[in-house]
């Protein structure tokens, strides 16, 4: 789980990010200034921010350069220009993301940037499973288990993506790509495959006419 900061101004964007990312096991705050923003970031700790470069009180630019180093961040704005990207990625951020956005981009995006800079848990512990990230080992009740490579990258999306419902043309877009021509057979296939192997035949949820859904809530 990762402290995030959420800086921005449109209050509805601001709870949807926020709302995922606590959905998928991250602790969000929200901040609908670039002032507060920087109030929060000073007396707070924080493992990533996300910053609007549009805001009042601070600019996202602004308020970057006001900041420490160690802090990763990831603009998300509106500002598709290259002048304004290259101006975000010269000041150092891991990451521009241009709105409107996919939430399992921002999602993946957060991902990738928390793992790159080491601020990411690499172990997903959950139902008597145990899945290493970072080594490709999974356990189950403290024995460790043989996933195909397929398998593992099915497994990583639900576990990033978790409470999340994905659907099969979403799952076969994260995992087998874009150019893949397969079918949601291929994927149900491997599902199925998953929870036996997982013994996670509860946990992971076949949501009706979409896709699947990885339920690590602990009140469901």
């Amino acid at each position: 789980m990762a402290k995030i900061l959420v800086a921005e101004d449109e209050q509805a964007i601001n709870e949807l990010i926020c709302r995922n990312l606590h959905l998928v096991g991250h602790s969000p705050t929200p901040s609908l200034n670039g002032s507060d923003a920087l109030e929060k970031i000073q007396n707070e700790e924080f493992d990533l921010a996300l910053l609007d470069v549009m805001m009042p009180g601070l600019s996202g630019f602004e308020l970057k350069k006001k900041i420490s180093k160690s802090i990763p961040v990831i603009f998300v704005t509106a500002k598709d220009g290259l002048s304004s990207r290259l101006e975000g990625l010269g000041l150092g951020a891991d990451d521009y993301i241009i709105k409107p956005f996919e939430i399992l981009e921002l999602l993946a995006r957060v991902e990738a940037v928390l793992r790159r800079t080491n601020k990411q848990q690499q172990v997903f512990e959950h139902a008597g499973a145990r899945v290493e990230l970072d080594t490709h080992q999974v356990f189950v009740n403290g024995k460790e288990i043989t996933l195909t490579p397929k398998e593992f990258d099915l497994l990583e999306a639900l576990i990033i993506n978790r409470n999340l419902a994905l659907s099969r043309d979403k799952l076969l877009e994260l995992v087998w790509g874009f150019d893949f021509e397969g079918e949601s057979r291929t994927v149900d296939m491997h599902i199925l495959r998953l929870r036996k192997k997982l013994g996670w035949e509860d946990v992971i949820k076949t949501v009706y006419k979409l896709g699947y859904r990885l339920n690590a809530r602990k009140s469901e």
